[in-house]
């Protein structure tokens, strides 16, 4: 029983995807007599957490209840009020966690708390499930610095494009709406002006309901050669621009993307191009907690090889372009030997009609 309940809880904690950040994804579902009397999950940034959600919509009274959550019961005062001392006034005789908070305020504070007030508590219930689903919460509240995922599309013969640059497209319907269910899910999308200047993208989320968030924008441009009339400038869009550069801009080009309305980040550079490393820092600082990278070949190999990039999404599409100087996902010098290559771990696999979506991890993530 415990585990159909959580992975209900894991359920309703998925629906809040690209609402909540930087806090975490929760469900919680109360349960008494082996039925489900009230449920609950984190809908928006700010609002009720899912446990309170959970006692709000219960249908009688809770006391002597079960409660099954995917993330630990808040401790300290934040934008709410603790939810593990709400647990406690209610009544509730057991809960049942998924994964202890990895956030230094939390940190077992919240089992602690529902220990000494008399509660059972069970930990560690589906936690590799939970886990995964808050990985972009892991990372940032325990480093500071936003999760990264890389991710490409390309041909069955590697080529992300033809010899002449053209894209369009290379992988089907339904593999692009799904990353625009990433776009919608991660704080910013992150290009390197090379992409700009070929594609004019306009790095927005446009899913088919017409529901969605519009990540922020991160241009990578260390010499400020983005033109004025770029889509990325115009749009009307919630989400502003941010322009990764160095000193080497032009001031007036500085000053004029500033009067479009774009936030110009002037950053330290390695051999000429923008640091990523610090380009990490300051977005973290910005409280974005997720980066989707959906760079060119060049951008895509400085942030492997800087250490930013935790996770990679590689679609695979059954088609043959050919061409010696069409490019491929991952560009620069390139490894010397194949015992140096850069190796995926936890590797999973998806299908999207008759493409293929391999997903897998830098470092252990979950």
């Amino acid at each position: 029983m415990e585990l159909k309940y959580m992975h209900r809880a894991l359920l309703l904690a998925r629906q809040g995807i690209g609402y909540t950040r930087p806090n975490p994804l929760v469900g919680a579902v109360i349960v008494k007599e082996d039925h489900v009397i009230g449920e609950g999950y984190h809908e928006i940034y700010g609002g009720p957490h899912a446990e309170i959600n959970a006692f709000n919509n219960a249908t009688e009274d809770v006391r002597g209840a079960t409660m099954y959550v995917t993330l630990e019961p808040c401790s300290h005062y934040g934008k709410t009020p603790p939810c593990a001392h709400a647990i406690v006034e209610k009544g509730i005789k057991k809960v049942v966690i998924a994964m202890v908070d990895p956030n230094p305020l939390v940190a077992g504070r919240g089992v602690d708390i529902l220990k000494s007030n008399g509660i059972e508590v069970i930990t560690g219930v589906l936690e590799n499930e939970a886990k995964k689903l808050n990985e972009i919460f892991i990372k940032y509240i325990t480093t500071g610095r936003p999760f990264c995922l890389l991710k490409t599309a390309m041909t069955l013969d590697g080529k992300i494009a033809a010899h002449t640059g053209d894209s369009r497209w290379i992988t089907n319907k339904k593999s692009r709406g799904y990353v625009h269910e990433l776009r919608h899910r991660y704080a910013g999308i992150m290009v390197g002006i090379g992409t700009v200047l070929a594609d004019d993208p306009m790095l927005t989320t446009r899913l088919e309901n017409g529901v969605g968030i519009d990540p922020v924008r991160i241009i990578v441009d260390s010499q400020g050669r983005i033109p004025l009339e770029s889509r990325v400038l115009h749009l009307s869009s919630s989400a502003k621009t941010l322009i990764a550069t160095t000193d080497q801009i032009p001031k007036e080009k500085l000053l004029a993307l500033q009067s479009l309305g774009a936030e110009v980040i002037l950053l330290p550079s390695i051999q000429g191009q923008v640091s990523l490393p610090d380009l990490m820092k300051a977005l973290g600082e910005r409280k974005l907690d997720s980066i989707l990278l959906e760079g060119g070949s060049t951008l895509n190999y400085a942030a492997l090889e800087a250490g930013i990039v935790d996770k990679v999404m590689a679609f695979i599409s059954p088609k043959l372009l050919g061409g010696a100087h069409a490019k491929t996902p991952i560009g620069g010098q390139g490894k010397s030997l194949v015992r140096d290559a850069i190796e995926l771990k936890s590797i999973s696999i998806h299908r999207f009609d008759e493409d293929i979506l391999i997903e897998g991890y830098l470092d252990k993530q979950v």
